[in-house]
């Protein structure tokens, strides 16, 4: 995505939580593009993140809430705690973060879009991923919740991006991921998706199509 965005000549601030993959970006997109590692769970991190982005580009048109995590296959009473809460940690928490160190700017500039990454396991469920799902589910109700709280000029959506091969899917999957397109694949169509949201997609579920 931050390709697809920069290429249609966009301005990305993106964090993620590997080294590698950011020093890959960094290098391969300059200024005013921003990549830099950060983990969402960690609020007083984001806040800094958040601090200075916003006195260097200014509020976000698009905030996109796309850090997720998901537990090892296993049946809900077989779950570690630790393995629980994490899930919970980036999939809600570090949503919340997010949304807190940048709507304020967003509000006082009176327009943005703000998509929460949600899943086809926010809508239904599947077996052994019962974390996942709840943490899915409570992005689509905290999704719409928030939409009914915003100002004009501004909306909230829930995204369901589909199935893509990716190390979390897997995980879930195992070697039939593999019939389903990577992230490369479907980026190509969610861009211009993204980049079409505006204001009378306020409260939506929404699939990428």
């Amino acid at each position: 995505m931050a390709t697809g965005f920069i290429q249609l000549g966009h301005t990305v601030i993106g964090v993620g939580r590997s080294e590698k993959q950011i020093d890959m970006l960094s290098k391969s997109h300059s200024s005013p593009n921003q990549f830099s590692t950060l983990d969402v769970t960690d609020f007083e991190h984001v806040l800094s993140w958040a601090k200075q982005t916003l006195e260097s580009v200014g509020p976000p048109d698009l905030l996109i809430n796309n850090a997720a995590s998901i537990n090892r296959n296993a049946d809900l009473w077989n779950v570690p705690p630790d393995e629980f809460s994490n899930v919970f940690d980036v999939n809600l928490k570090g949503v919340h973060h997010v949304i807190t160190a940048f709507v304020p700017a967003m509000i006082q500039a009176r327009q943005g879009v703000i998509v929460n990454f949600s899943s086809g396991w926010g809508r239904a469920t599947s077996p052994q991923v019962a974390p996942y799902c709840a943490t899915k589910w409570g992005i689509e109700g905290l999704t719409q919740a928030m939409a009914q709280e915003l100002p004009v000029g501004l909306s909230a959506v829930a995204l369901n991006p589909g199935i893509i091969n990716t190390d979390m899917l897997q995980s879930c999957f195992g070697p039939s991921a593999s019939a389903h397109p990577t992230a490369d694949q479907w980026a190509k169509q969610a861009v211009p998706f993204l980049l079409n949201l505006s204001e009378s997609d306020n409260g939506q579920s929404l699939t990428v199509s």
